[in-house]
C-alpha cells in the first residue's frame, strides 16, 4: 500500500521510469506490486510573487517498515529519478499511517 506522490515532475517522465523502479521496490519492501501506487501532482509554484519551477518533491506515504527499508526505498526512489531524468537536486519524505488511523471501507487495519 506504499503511496508514492510526486510534484515537479513531468507524468510522461514518471511513466519511463515507473515500472524498472516499482520492481525494485516490490524485492525492498516484500509486498506485491499491487500495492504501489504513484501519483503525479500538478501543483504551482509561487516565489516573489510570480509562477515559479515547482521544485522536485516526492512523499512516500506507508505503515512503517522499519529505518533499514525506509532508506533502501529512499535511495531506490531517488536513484530512479535523479539519474533516469537528468534531476539534479530533489527532496523525499516519508508520512507513516498508524493502523488503529488507517481505514478501508470503514474499518481500521
Amino acid at each position: 500500500m506504499p503511496q508514492i506522490k510526486i510534484r515537479g515532475i513531468d507524468e510522461n517522465k514518471v511513466c519511463k521510469i515507473s515500472e524498472k523502479m516499482i520492481d525494485e521496490l516490490v524485492d525492498a519492501v516484500k509486498c506485491p506490486r499491487d500495492y504501489f501506487e504513484i501519483e503525479c501532482i500538478k501543483s504551482v509554484a509561487i516565489r516573489n510573487g510570480k509562477l515559479a519551477e515547482v521544485y522536485p518533491f516526492v512523499e512516500v506515504s506507508w505503515f512503517d517498515r522499519g529505518q533499514e527499508i525506509q532508506d533502501i526505498v529512499a535511495k531506490i526512489i531517488t536513484d530512479s529519478i535523479r539519474n533516469n531524468l537528468n534531476i539534479e537536486s530533489m527532496d523525499l519524505a516519508f508520512t507513516v499511517f498508524e493502523k488503529e488511523k488507517y481505514y478501508e471501507n470503514g474499518e481500521h487495519f
